[in-house]
């Protein structure tokens, strides 16, 4: 038990150790908890189900009991008024026939001949010889009838006389008779008179309500259970809480507590229904299930309660016995899975604490051999070689960063290099008034493909060009350094542009064995006259700002790539601009740009951009205006390509400075 504590204790709570054993016992408690369930719950309804079979068995036999005795009851009554219809005996005749019934039915306590007033004795009201059991079980007779005792005004005189058929009377305590709670069955008789049949009087036999209560309380087949009798009225007749006895009914307990479903029990069992149903504890002392069933002679209902405690008191002693059991089970599952689990994990904490050391550096810590044939083994084999590896990717690292190192210094020096062939001061002609000329170039990485050019060719033309290297990086840079090179030696040389191209073209085509090409937009403007040749190699269009603030396309032959085909042919074309005309010239690194969307900045957004500008003679307006377009458009989506542009504003021949 300490071992197997020490190893939880190792683990601690997020630990392997710790997570299996609290896995596994979680799943263990689940399918305990799920079987216990399931069996309390079969046991339950089982139990129930036997409760409910064993008290339907004794109530029916029960009643089947009561029943043979009412009905032995009911025939002798019925018997004797058949003969009184017929009949009409003398008084001691009367009692006889009265006496004999009584000692050939043991059954009955009392019985009466209770004639209609006058209707035996012409000068005497009440005519009623009763006879019943006395105290030591001798037959007692008396006559009923007195100004204290109409009898024909009772119920179980006046009931039978109107319905006309023999009925059972409500419980009640006969005073004056019998002095004891009883229930009479009544029986009519009629005479014949003149052809008609007269009411003549009532044949009563009456049984002892302590016979029957003894009876039903034979009925409870457990001892905890009670059981108890109702009338056709709901008033209980028998209870062990003698204060119900014919003061209560069970509608008067349901309206006292507001219970709706006690008082649907009571109208089921009032209209002769049985069932299995339960209780609140009010009407019981406690939860409990009640029987019930008819009583049909009597049209009363019996009830059989049995509190719900007691009857699933066996439930709960096996289940405490149960959840013991278990949890003494789990106890030692526990033990045994801390110390199973603890031995496994052991070495893995070993090898956590060795992972640790050599994440911090440590490549020198020995890894511990394990020598068992499982994944423990395979994974301590893995450290090792992760060890070995992380040595030589160490070593490997260093010397991969250090020449990282010197091609970034080298792609930086590249850069500078590559910048410092392209024009970058401006105004680069401030002595010229005629033109002002603007450019930018921001690559994509740190050295692009990307061109642009001026100079004066002599006191009257200036040359500009734009141009786009097929590829990024330093190939492009190269092609673009020898492109740009060539440009400015040849096309100084040049008449006309196309003829510019056509030798450039050439140059580049020898020994261009990566097939890498350039396009490329130049022209020869003549600042003092205006005119303007220009030829196109494969480029985009540049756009025309008219001094009017139109804006178009500067329509010329697409021309071919320059690098691709010796035998190339260029055309030049030829325009006048006039005073206030702006060239924008541009890369597709401009209308090419991407969003997070993958849009394309595209063309017409660039000629609404441009249309947008403040200020839209300013060369370097222009170009800042579409730059931070640009920008904002891409938003977080990194550069993909070179961003080149250039704007010339021709001012005309005599224009001053600061007059545009």
């Amino acid at each position: 038990m300490p071992l197997a504590l020490n190893n939880l204790k190792a683990t601690g709570k997020g630990g392997l150790a710790f997570r299996m054993s609290l896995f596994i016992l979680t799943s263990a408690a689940c399918i305990f908890i799920a079987a216990f369930g399931y069996s309390y719950y079969y046991s339950r309804n089982q139990i129930l189900a036997d409760v409910k079979k064993n008290a339907e068995i004794i109530t029916i036999a029960t009643v089947s009991k009561i029943e043979i005795v009412l009905n032995g009851v009911e025939k002798v009554p019925s018997y004797l008024a058949r003969s009184l219809g017929s009949s009409k005996p003398a008084l001691p005749e009367l009692q006889k026939q009265i006496i004999d019934l009584l000692q050939t039915n043991p059954e009955i306590f009392g019985s009466a001949v209770a004639y209609e007033p006058y209707a035996f004795d012409a000068k005497s009201m009440y005519s009623a010889p009763y006879i019943c059991r006395g105290k030591y079980g001798g037959l007692v007779p008396s006559f009923l009838g007195s100004d204290e005792y109409q009898y024909f005004f009772l119920d179980w005189y006046q009931i039978p006389k109107e319905l006309g058929k023999p009925v059972w009377s409500e419980p009640y305590f006969d005073e004056g008779a019998g002095n004891i709670m009883m229930s009479t069955y009544s029986v009519p008789f009629y005479n014949f008179k003149g052809g008609k049949q007269v009411f003549t009087g009532i044949v009563t036999a009456d049984i002892s309500l302590e016979w029957l209560m003894e009876t039903i309380k034979k009925i409870s087949s457990h001892q905890s259970s009670y059981s108890f009798l109702i009338s056709r009225n709901g008033v209980f007749v028998s209870h062990p809480n003698k204060d119900y006895i014919m003061r209560e009914s069970i509608f008067s307990i349901a309206e006292a507590n507001n219970d709706p479903s006690l008082r649907e029990i009571g109208r089921d069992m009032v209209r002769g229904g049985k069932g299995f149903v339960t209780v609140n504890s009010y009407f019981a002392g406690q939860k409990a299930w009640m029987y019930y069933a008819p009583l049909p002679s009597l049209g009363w209902s019996i009830g059989v309660v049995f509190p719900e405690d007691k009857l699933f008191a066996s439930i709960g002693k096996l289940g405490a016995i149960i959840m013991a059991i278990g949890g003494a089970g789990f106890l030692a599952l526990l033990v045994v899975i801390i110390a199973i689990s603890g031995t496994i994990t052991k070495p893995l904490r070993v090898l956590a604490d060795k992972a640790g050391e050599i994440a911090r550096g440590n490549l020198e810590v020995e890894v511990p051999t394990v020598r068992s044939h499982d994944e423990v083994a395979a994974l301590s084999n893995s450290f090792q070689n992760m060890k070995v590896a992380l040595k030589e990717y160490i070593s490997n690292l260093a010397e991969t960063t250090a020449a990282k190192e010197r091609i970034e210094s080298e792609l930086k020096i590249a850069h500078t290099i590559q910048m410092s062939f392209l024009p970058k001061r401006f105004p680069p002609f401030p002595e010229k008034e005629e033109f002002e000329i603007f450019a930018a170039l921001e690559p994509a990485k740190e050295v692009g493909g990307d061109l642009y050019d001026f100079f004066l060719i002599d006191e009257e033309h200036v040359f500009f060009s734009i141009g786009d290297v097929s590829g990024k990086g330093v190939p492009a840079a190269l092609f673009m350094a020898v492109t740009k090179t060539l440009m400015k030696g040849i096309c100084s040389q040049a008449v006309f542009p196309s003829m510019a191209l056509e030798t450039v073209n050439q140059e580049l085509c020898k020994d261009n064995d990566s097939s890498m090409f350039v396009t490329v937009f130049c022209g020869i403007l003549n600042f003092k006259t205006g005119e303007l040749l220009f030829a196109n190699a494969g480029h985009n269009l540049p756009v025309l700002i008219s001094a009017g603030g139109e804006i178009s396309w500067l329509e010329s032959p697409p021309g071919f790539l320059l690098g691709i085909m010796e035998d190339a042919e260029f055309e030049t074309s030829r325009m006048i601009l006039t005073p206030g005309d702006t060239l924008f010239l541009y890369t597709d690194g401009v209308t090419e740009a991407m969003n997070l969307q993958q849009e394309f900045f595209s063309d017409p957004i660039l000629l609404e951009t441009i249309a947008k500008c403040p200020d839209q003679r300013t060369p370097e307006t222009i170009i800042d205006c579409v730059m931070k377009a640009v920008k904002a458009f891409t938003g977080e989506e990194p550069q993909s390509d070179d961003i080149t542009m250039l704007a010339l504003h021709y001012r005309g021949k005599g224009a001053g400075k600061g007059i545009h």
